[in-house]
């Protein structure tokens, strides 16, 4: 049944739209944000360069293989200056991505998460709490609260933490949601962290919704949730990459596009993101006065 179900939901896989044209250059004011798949962005800002929830593989532990293929090569990647994790399921701590880095970039992990890196050889990990602040390559990051869960075994259900994180350089602040359900907490975060320019919000795996939605959002929740975060833009995520639900694997980003236009928002501040696209911010005071400039790559229909 399983093996029917999936060829179902990814009948239309070829419809997921994605660009894979490399990683343009920036200037150093400038901030990018490339969506590697699923929920692994890179995010060049202030200079530094960040992996968020990085996997590049093809197969994760308890879920068919991925449906579209990581938007950036792993050798196009430019010098990492941190590694962020939201929380350790299999589809957000890759092993094999992690051990393709340099054992001396800096992670930065949810509390209960450090020991899994440093038995694996890396030397400058750091756990934090909800709360916790930390500065590396210029930059402010910050780890905020999510309404999920963590497991990696049979054993360690909710043993370590997750969460969100929030990157604050010295142009532009961002937001990456990790997984989550809707909740009060997305409000919290948008009053303490005013002025976010991106917020990556994850729209996919919500089917069947009486049991996913305390810990994953829909599309129109996603929506909601930037409205709560008081964001200018939101990049959507968490979708078109792995088959983990029970809905269609188009649905999410037509459903993304019909909320938010329902929702009155303009519709450039939408980032519906193709695999291996890039946005960029240019710095503030530009002389384009855009704001933005993009890259697109083909639409389902």
């Amino acid at each position: 049944m399983w093996t029917g179900g999936f060829r179902a939901r990814v009948a239309d896989a070829d419809r997921i739209p994605v660009l894979r044209s490399g990683l343009e250059p920036i200037g150093p004011q400038d901030t990018a944000l490339t969506w590697v798949g699923h929920a692994s962005f890179l995010l060049r800002t202030g200079g530094a360069a960040v992996l968020v929830d990085p996997v590049w593989s093809e197969r994760i532990p308890g879920v068919p293989r991925r449906i579209t293929p990581p938007g950036v090569a792993f050798g196009e990647l430019p010098p990492i200056d941190a590694v962020l994790i939201t929380h350790n399921h299999y589809d957000h701590l890759d092993a094999p991505t992690v051990l393709r880095l340099p054992r001396a970039t800096p992670v930065l992990v949810p509390a209960g998460v450090g020991r899994w890196f440093r038995r694996r050889g890396f030397t400058e990990v750091v756990e934090f709490d909800w709360g916790d602040s930390a500065e590396i390559a210029g930059l402010t990051v910050d780890f905020t609260p999510a309404q999920h869960w963590s497991r990696r075994g049979p054993l360690d259900t909710c043993r370590s933490l997750w969460g969100s994180w929030m990157i604050t350089g010295p142009q532009h602040r961002l937001y990456h949601a990790g997984d989550t359900g809707y909740g009060p907490h997305l409000a919290e975060i948008g009053r303490r962290f005013p002025g976010i320019d991106v917020a990556m919000v994850p729209i996919g795996a919500y089917a069947p919704s009486w049991f996913m939605r305390p810990v994953h959002m829909d599309p129109a929740e996603a929506v909601q949730a930037v409205r709560d975060l008081g964001a200018a833009r939101a990049a959507s995520m968490h979708w078109g990459t792995f088959v983990l639900t029970r809905e269609p694997v188009t649905e999410p980003l037509l459903w993304l596009r019909k909320a938010w236009q329902d929702s009155g928002r303009d519709p450039g501040e939408l980032w519906d993101l193709a695999v291996g696209e890039s946005r960029v911010l240019p710095a503030l005071g530009g002389a384009d006065g855009s704001g933005e400039r993009a890259v697109r790559g083909a639409d389902p229909a």
